[in-house]
């Protein structure tokens, strides 16, 4: 079974030869080198390009590193780094494609995991100098955020970042109903090899061990941290407060209450650090709406992948209603949009009178569960598994009411009805119509 991932082709396509570097991100596991290595290096050999002009290196692969052992042959290939970590020696790397290549032709350069090459950076720009080489990178760490990247490459790279099988993703290939389909995303996730495999018990134990083996093994060693059992420790923890209100503060205080042991605040903002920075966890800002301003404190915390968020507590923890909001999350940044928590004041006639007889009033903060921006665009979200009573509707859509712009406000619920807009403006549609719909802007 292939996953065709075809919005991060088609980013890809679109891209070619823009004189940028094209840096890959997002978390191991979740299909980017996939993305690079077969569904787009398949594109370009049917668009006529010969396989010896398209140069594909992985520098966490023992066959590919093998092949730089005759350039400079007195020198080590791997330089061994603190923590039990090597880079790739980057002046034998540039050796072996100055031996592949000649001026005149054009080539493709796919490179995989390549923060471990040392002085990557410097490496990259370099290949962009020559006009004949288009290049294309993956990296699973924080080297690669967004954010840094400018400053890295010098404003001469262009970002895409994988995540997980959507649930249209994986829908589209499964060949399941829809409820079905359903009832295994939300478990399991879509990490593609995952989704890919016949059985619930070969999925639970992979993912299992994926957390174990792979994600935690490698921020400890990467960050050389000493105190193992406390970093699983808040992540079982970080996994149970997905879409709560949370700030460093109460995680240590959780952690303090559950496992009975100290931990600063300091210490655990830097775990969360490291959690983003592998790309496991995701943290949504709260916006005042009204105010137009960021509130630092309290933040939302989503995972990635539902699927390894579950496998973290052991599929104990399987809350339907916190995981269609993590999976709305997601759809909302794999659409392009950039998401917030947001919040809107109110001041609300109490029950209460003053000595004059009049009404007193109070302010609240109620909470809209998504902002969602993309360019002019902006959508209100809010989620909710369930909408089967009154009062229920209007806990739901009462945020939404206050806002007070013109901008599209839905409310996702899993009824299996039409769409419906009501006298307010807020539009009620059913889950699979918003995760298989193509245009979120058409849903009213």
């Amino acid at each position: 079974m292939e996953f065709k991932r075809e919005k991060y082709l088609e980013t890809l396509i679109n891209r070619q030869q823009n004189g940028l570097i094209k840096v890959i991100t997002g978390m191991r596991r979740c299909g980017k080198s996939y993305l690079m290595n077969e569904i787009f290096y398949r594109y370009l050999l049917g668009q006529q390009v010969r396989e010896k002009n398209i140069i594909r290196f992985a520098f966490d692969i023992d066959e590919d590193l093998d092949k730089l052992d005759d350039f400079y042959p007195n020198e080590p290939t791997r330089l061994k780094q603190s923590g039990g970590f090597y880079t790739v020696n980057a002046k034998k790397f540039r050796a072996y494609i100055a031996n592949l290549t000649q001026d005149g032709e054009q080539y493709y350069l796919l490179l995989d995991e390549v923060q471990m090459l040392d002085n990557f950076v410097s490496t990259l720009n370099g290949f962009l100098r020559h006009r004949n080489f288009d290049v294309y990178v993956t990296g699973s760490n924080s080297r690669f955020l967004s954010s840094d990247i400018a400053t890295e490459f010098k404003g001469r790279s262009s970002v895409i970042h994988v995540l997980p099988l959507t649930f249209g993703e994986y829908f589209e290939e499964i060949g399941l109903n829809k409820e079905e389909a359903w009832r295994n995303y939300v478990v399991t996730g879509g990490i593609p090899l995952v989704a890919a495999m016949s059985t619930r018990e070969e999925q639970t134990e992979y993912l299992k061990n994926l957390c174990q083996e792979t994600y935690l093994k490698d921020i400890i060693a990467r960050n050389h941290i000493r105190k193992k059992e406390e970093l699983g420790d808040i992540f079982n923890i970080l996994a149970s407060v997905i879409g709560s209100p949370m700030n460093s503060t109460k995680i240590v205080n959780t952690f303090r209450s559950v496992q009975k042991k100290s931990i600063t605040d300091d210490t655990m903002a830097r775990y969360l650090d490291y959690f983003q920075d592998a790309f496991l966890i995701s943290k949504a800002q709260k916006y005042n709406i009204k105010g137009r301003a960021y509130i630092n404190s309290p933040y939302k915390l989503y995972f990635e992948d539902v699927g390894v968020r579950n496998a973290q507590l052991n599929f104990r923890q399987i809350d339907e209603g916190h995981l269609m909001e993590n999976i709305l999350y997601n759809e909302l940044r794999y659409r392009g949009y950039n998401v917030d928590v947001g919040e809107v004041k109110v001041s609300e006639k109490t029950d209460r009178v003053d000595k004059n007889g009049k009404a007193i009033y109070a302010e609240k903060a109620l909470e809209v569960d998504f902002i969602a921006t993309r360019g002019d665009e902006k959508l209100y979200l809010q989620s909710s598994l369930d909408m089967s009573t009154e009062s229920k509707v209007y806990q739901e859509k009462r945020s939404l009411y206050y806002v007070g712009d013109s901008f599209q406000k839905l409310v996702v619920t899993k009824n299996g009805l039409d769409p419906s807009t009501d006298e307010h403006g807020v539009t009620t549609v059913d889950l699979f119509d918003f995760l298989l719909s193509s245009n979120l802007l058409s849903l009213n």
